[in-house]
């Protein structure tokens, strides 16, 4: 899969499809990017609509950040159907790119990601500074400007000539690397909240939702920093000593598929860590969709309750023993 000629047209002129079919693992990337843009749509489209119908989750701030990475890690799924089925090589030099419009999409959710660990912070190690001066309004601005800085950044790179846009895409890849160094601090630093702090509050709802929010937004990051370590590790080398790998298109770039990958697994971390948001995108979609998923998800939820309240009717009864 390492680089080589131009895949011949096989879609009767226009962009020629990113493989050839010589051979079984022509199949199988073709067929994996086929499954890999469809279940991210279905996903992140899912939790897209699961917090837009859903009004107690618009009003929060944590799934306002939720809503913004979904809505790009949709985009992103789209994206794939021409990035992975598709003789497409974006960066320097492109073939049949989109002049970097569909894989700086992952740029926005690099910001977003850093914001909610910001967001998470102070919320819960300074909630009265929180509560005060973060509002929904102004989480809702970050958010856009999120894309508003994305599509500056990629209006710079395409306007410039080669040498500038190329000595700014040096420039961000140098910013990323400071964006990763704080995700890291920051997700150690959450990580010690959640362990130490948060054992100290009172039992409350609020302080079940700070726990919930911090295990999703480390869970995410920690899938982020392992998908797109190897990626940025190879544009580093191949930067700094020419030597990186590179690959024929970005259909068999496996690097660039990692790097993707986040698109599906964000906001799986998003349902498997949320309850409120799970029963949301049951309520309002599969649920419409499949009323057999509603009814099995329903026995489940009972099954659940149950056994909580058998636990804790058995603890009452050892307490009284005792």
């Amino acid at each position: 899969m390492l680089l080589s000629n131009t895949t011949d047209s096989l879609t009767g002129g226009g962009v020629p499809l990113s493989v050839n079919f010589d051979s079984p693992e022509d199949y199988f990337i073709f067929i994996f990017q086929i499954l890999f843009a469809t279940s991210t749509v279905l996903v992140a489209g899912t939790v897209v609509i699961g917090i837009l119908v859903t009004e107690e989750l618009r009003l929060q701030n944590r799934f306002i950040f939720m809503l913004n990475t979904s809505i790009c890690d949709t985009l992103v799924g789209f994206s794939v159907f021409y990035l992975g089925l598709f003789d497409v090589q974006e960066g320097y030099p492109p073939r049949n790119g989109t002049y970097n419009v569909l894989p700086s999409l992952l740029g926005v959710n690099i910001l977003t990601f850093l914001f909610a660990q910001f967001d998470r912070y102070f919320a819960v190690c300074h909630p009265f500074i929180y509560s005060r001066f973060i509002t929904r309004h102004f989480v809702i601005c970050l958010n856009i400007y999120c894309w508003f800085y994305n599509f500056a950044h990629l209006l710079a790179r395409n306007l410039l000539p080669v040498s500038k846009s190329m000595q700014l895409y040096v420039f961000s890849i140098v910013f990323f690397q400071l964006i990763v160094l704080t995700k890291v601090v920051m997700t150690i630093k959450l990580y010690f909240v959640a362990r130490f702090q948060l054992e100290r509050d009172p039992p409350s709802a609020d302080r079940e939702s700070k726990k919930e929010s911090l295990r999703i937004i480390i869970f995410v990051v920690i899938s982020f920093l392992v998908l797109w370590c190897p990626s940025f590790v190879n544009i580093i080398i191949r930067f700094t000593s020419g030597r990186g790998l590179t690959f024929r298109n970005d259909a068999t770039n496996l690097f660039a598929i990692m790097a993707r990958l986040n698109a599906l697994c964000t906001p799986s971390v998003y349902i498997w860590g949320s309850p409120a948001l799970r029963d949301a995108t049951v309520r309002t979609v599969w649920g419409r969709v499949c009323a057999r998923c509603k009814r099995r998800y329903a026995k489940i939820t009972i099954m659940l309750d149950v056994s909580i309240y058998t636990y804790i009717l058995l603890e009452f009864v050892l307490f009284f023993i005792n």
